[in-house]
Parts: structure tokens; C-alpha cells; sequence
């Protein structure tokens, strides 16, 4: 029921959205293959306790590492040391109470800080562990304007602003300041579907939905579709902007009634930007094969098989090969490791060994 309901969500988003086509906009970069590719076999990391329902993110900071399991029964959050992985406390409380949490969509970290979004209240959370380090404690909630439509994913920027998607379809991003008031919006949806852009902007921003991420380090943020298969980067230093396209170009859809229903792929599922490259979870399941594998009984595996990754100006540089279907990933640069989640086992976080680029 669980993989149902994350297709069905995926699907709920995209209204009114009429057709798109593989066509490339003039001055776009497209890949169609990696020079390099690995095949990688993972190793369960051992939990010392049972949590998670659907592992979804996970992200390390201070010492630490914090899963996301987006449909947590009591809590959403659930913090481990790092690299260790000892559970040390969970927290985000799933529930109606002003200090709970009727959903979570992603969280980052901000120094010693956790910045947790939950869209369902249109709110940003501020945590802190607690001096003893095994818990953590609520220090504040941001509200975000009502200009901002459903927000569903967020990066931190210069310590004092957040960025987030934008749906209206005027743009691409909204730059929000610390109390949480729209500041301004900057970039444009790269498609070619220019009825789209005339009579569906909204629509079409819903279709272009990405997961996103920032390295403060170098500037760069970096958004990938879940439907489709395009990557954008923007550097924030030199306002410069790439988009590249895979051979599974924009995503695609077909109206019916109204309704935008996808015809393309499921595409990226996560992105994270390191000091030194770009790395996202690619999955490229079609929707005629997940129909079909449901209506034949098929048990059809969440996430992708595959992390490709990219120079921090879109240049592909390899594809990895994976012996499971993951959707979130942590790439720590210095110790050479891959961590991800797989949320069709009941031992879900992997560590995968890999060589720097």
C-alpha cells in the first residue's frame, strides 16, 4: 500500500498539463550516455533498533546523522551518531498538537542546527540537540508567506535565507527571507512546451517538481525532475545557469479530462552537491511498465538502481550500478562512501564504497 500511495502522490501533483515532447530547448546540454560506469554492491548498515516505515532522506551534520521516514507512525525524524549509526533519539512528532507535525518533506542541516519543512502546515521548524547530544529540542517555527504555493522541498542560503521551488510557474525558485516573507523569485522553467508556459504555468511547474540541494561551499544549486530526466545548476556565485537533458528529456504527459497524466518515466528521485560533483538518484521506471507489472501482480521495487554523477558545470562524468533500488542518498567525500536508503527491506540504510572523482 505504501508504494501505491507514493506513485498516486507523485501523480496528485500534476493538473491541467498538456503535452510535452523530447524536444531540447536551443542552448541546453544533452548527455546520452557516461564515459565511465561501476556496478557497486552495498553493505547493510545494522540498526540497533527498529524504526522506519519509509526511509525517504537521510543527511549527517555535526557528528550525526538524521533519516526521514516520510510515513513515520509516531515520529518522522530519528537521529543516529555518525558514522556509528547508534540510535541515539527520534523526534517530529506525527500528530495535530500545535507542535507536531502533519508532514515532513525534507530537512537540512545548518551548523549545529536541523531545519525541518513541513508543507501540510506551510511551516519551517527549528531544532537543536540538547547538550548531552542524544535529543533535541524545538527552538522555533517560521511561517511561510502566503505568496509561497505548497512548498515541497528547501536549501539554506547564506545562514539567513531559504530557497524554494516555485509552483506558481512565474519562475523557478523563491528566495525567502529568515521570518519566512517572500524576498523575490528568480529562474524560468526550460521547456519547450510554450502553450504550457501561455495557459498552464502553474500546471507546468507542478509537472517540473524537482529535488534540490546547495553546497554553500562552492555556490552551486542543483534541482532534478522527478519526472523526466533534466538536471539544472545554478551557481549562485557567478549567476551563471546549465541545463542538461538525458535521453528521457522533459517529462512528458498526455490531458485527459483535464488532467495531466504521465506518460514518460519516473526520473530522479535525489540530488546532493559535494565540494567536488554533482550525484543523483536516477530511476527511469515507465509508467506502462508500472502499470502493467500492477495489473499482473508484479511486486514493483520503490527507487532507482542507479547514481549518476556530474561535474559542477553538468559534464557527465559516471554512472553507478547498483545491487538496490534506493531513493535517498548521503555522499561523504572524505572517508569514500555512499550511504542510502532502500525502502523495500527491512534493513533499509546501505553504505557503498566508492572512488572520488
Amino acid at each position: 500500500m505504501l508504494r501505491i500511495a507514493y506513485i498516486i502522490s507523485i501523480v496528485s501533483v500534476l493538473l491541467f498539463v498538456s503535452c510535452t515532447s523530447k524536444s531540447v530547448p536551443s542552448g541546453k546540454e544533452v548527455y546520452t550516455d557516461f564515459p565511465q560506469e561501476q556496478e557497486l554492491k552495498g553493505r547493510t548498515i545494522l540498526l540497533d533498533t527498529a524504526l522506519f516505515r519509509y526511509p525517504f532522506r537521510l543527511h549527517s551534520g555535526d557528528g550525526k546523522v538524521v533519516v526521514l521516514d516520510l510515513h513515520g507512525t509516531d515520529y518522522f525524524f530519528h537521529a543516529f551518531s555518525y558514522p556509528d549509526f547508534r540510535y541515539l533519539s527520534s523526534f517530529g512528532k506525527r500528530g495535530d498538537a500545535p507542535q507536531d507535525m502533519l508532514s515532513a518533506e525534507n530537512f537540512r542541516w545548518n551548523g549545529t542546527f536541523l531545519w525541518i519543512l513541513d508543507a501540510n502546515k506551510s511551516e519551517l521548524t527549528r531544532f537543536e540537540f540538547a547538550l548531552s547530544g542524544d535529543s533535541l529540542l524545538r527552538k522555533e517555527a517560521v511561517n511561510l508567506d502566503k505568496d509561497i504555493l505548497r512548498a515541497l522541498d528547501f536549501v539554506m542560503c547564506e545562514d539567513s535565507t531559504f530557497i524554494i521551488p516555485d509552483y506558481s510557474g512565474d519562475s523557478r525558485f523563491c528566495k525567502v527571507c529568515r521570518g519566512g516573507k517572500l524576498m523575490h523569485k528568480f529562474g524560468a522553467i526550460p521547456t519547450v512546451n510554450d502553450d504550457a508556459l501561455q495557459n498552464a504555468r502553474p500546471a507546468l511547474a507542478q509537472a517540473w517538481r524537482s529535488f534540490i540541494d546547495y553546497n554553500p561551499r562552492n555556490g552551486i544549486l542543483a534541482a532534478v525532475t522527478q519526472l523526466g530526466e533534466v538536471l539544472e545548476i545554478y551557481n549562485l556565485k557567478d549567476n551563471t545557469h546549465v541545463v542538461c537533458m538525458g535521453p528521457h528529456g522533459e517529462p512528458e504527459f498526455q490531458l485527459s479530462e483535464g488532467y495531466g497524466i504521465p506518460t514518460g518515466i519516473m526520473g530522479f528521485s535525489d540530488v546532493q552537491v559535494t565540494d567536488k560533483a554533482i550525484y543523483a538518484v536516477f530511476q527511469g521506471h515507465s509508467f506502462k511498465d508500472i502499470a502493467q507489472d500492477a495489473q499482473n501482480g508484479v511486486n514493483h521495487l520503490d527507487g532507482g538502481q542507479y547514481i549518476y554523477v556530474f561535474s559542477l558545470t553538468g559534464k557527465p562524468l559516471k554512472k553507478y550500478v547498483l545491487d538496490h533500488y534506493i531513493c535517498g542518498i548521503m555522499v561523504d567525500e572524505q572517508r569514500g562512501v555512499i550511504y542510502a536508503t532502500d525502502v523495500n527491506r527491512d534493513e533499509p540504510i546501505l553504505e557503498y564504497s566508492i572512488k572520488i572523482i
